[in-house]
């Protein structure tokens, strides 16, 4: 008994130094990510500075549409209605929508007027080819014919402000660049919008910290570009010129993310690429519900990790560890009683609430969002599990009425 006595107590405070020590990784995780991750918790990067061409060039602009009729209205006219000084054509193309999404389509345009609309409808997409990526390659060859210098792909759930397209192809032109988008701000009316998308936005950052895609690095070889590439699908603005190069969209038929595989594509292809948040592009998708948000993330979750089981090992320690440690070290410490473990978890839960205020002031939210980002973070781990199972059971990612099984035909079409 009193050899089991002691033993306890030494074994108790193996268990304390292991949470502490794994708490004290976790905050030099998080100072790493404070510090060295291109400050990817900045909300500052707008669309960089700009000035008006002096003869503004061609633009069409390409709308891959499925069952959109819900959304339509609230999107559509604010690209008709877009106050460009130069040519601009809208083609939407309605990718089997069984909503009449065409038909009001034409009939929006017809109401409302404003740029020239075209409707067009590709039929079902080919093996090998996602179905946003066939509509959008439908669009893009309609548009070849009015030779345009950009091309703007977005999609059907997108709000534009009237200069919206004035300002991405001045942007472009400026500081010549392939490719300029926008992260469209996303829907925070219900109370899940409110707990889910600013962090949706934020760990997309943490991926693709904005500054580091746009930037260039001087070493003793000269200056290169960086290699991080994204793009965000919703607001695109694509110089043609660029995207015959990389054989867009054919060379990214079967991509999964779509935006971000374009993105890499025409980095890859020697363009230059940025992507910023924006102010006055917003996304008029509802999902009011925890399954929407669900269904919206774990679609393509384990796509994004490219079905590496491996990786999704990685990627769920990895989440364990920086954003579900923390909380977990301030509880066992203060149930312990051990400063060792409490403080490094409080000072890195400190840390994550602190980089996520930004992205919440961007959304309008109230800051005592900003300490539940680790239950914000766990539902993703979540999401991300699910979406592996749904993989493995071949139920692929359903999307619209389209189910894909196989991991190369996988489609992002948000």
């Amino acid at each position: 008994m009193d050899g089991a006595w002691r033993a306890g107590p030494v074994g108790q405070t193996a268990h304390v130094s292991a949470v502490a020590w794994t708490a004290a990784v976790s905050l030099a995780a998080w100072l790493w990510l404070l510090l060295a991750q291109g400050f990817f918790w900045r909300t500052d990067v707008r669309l960089p500075d700009r000035r008006e061409p002096e003869v503004w060039p061609s633009v069409c602009v390409v709308v891959p549409a499925r069952d959109e009729a819900a959304v339509l209205p609230a999107s559509l006219p604010s690209l008709l209605a877009q106050d460009y000084p130069g040519r601009a054509e809208v083609f939407l193309v309605d990718d089997g929508s069984t909503d009449g999404t065409g038909e009001l389509a034409r009939e929006l345009s017809g109401r409302q007027g404003g740029l020239p609309l075209t409707v067009a409808s590709p039929g079902e997409p080919p093996a090998g080819w996602t179905g946003k990526l066939w509509a959008v390659r439908c669009g893009m060859a309609l548009a070849r014919a009015r030779e345009p210098e950009y091309l703007l792909l977005t999609d059907a759930d997108i709000a534009h402000a009237p200069d919206s397209l004035r300002e991405l192809v001045a942007a472009a032109r400026s500081g010549g660049f392939d490719v300029v988008s926008q992260m469209a701000r996303l829907r925070v009316e219900s109370a899940w919008e409110r707990l889910v998308v600013p962090a949706f936005v934020y760990f997309f950052a943490q991926l693709y910290p904005f500054r580091r895609i746009s930037g260039e690095r001087t070493g003793k070889k000269g200056t290169k570009k960086t290699r991080t590439a994204a793009a965000a699908g919703g607001c695109v603005l694509l110089r043609a010129e660029a995207a015959e190069r990389a054989r867009i969209p054919d060379a990214i038929r079967q991509a999964v993310i779509d935006d971000v595989a374009l993105a890499r594509a025409v980095k890859d292809s020697g363009g230059r690429v940025w992507l910023g948040l924006a102010d006055r592009v917003d996304s008029v998708r509802p999902y009011p519900r925890l399954h929407d948000l669900w269904r919206m993330v774990s679609r393509s979750a384990y796509a994004q990790l490219r079905h590496n089981p491996l990786v999704l090992a990685g990627t769920v320690a990895g989440l364990t560890l920086v954003y579900l440690v923390p909380p977990a070290a301030v509880v066992a410490g203060a149930a312990a009683g051990s400063a060792a473990t409490a403080v490094p978890g409080a000072l890195a839960w400190l840390v994550m609430a602190g980089t996520y205020l930004p992205m919440l002031r961007y959304y309008g939210q109230p800051p005592w969002l900003a300490p539940l980002l680790p239950f914000t973070a766990f539902l993703y781990l979540l999401m991300t599990v699910d979406s592996a199972v749904q993989h493995y059971r071949g139920r692929g990612a359903a999307w619209k009425g389209r189910t894909y099984a196989r991991p190369d035909a996988v489609p992002d079409e948000g």
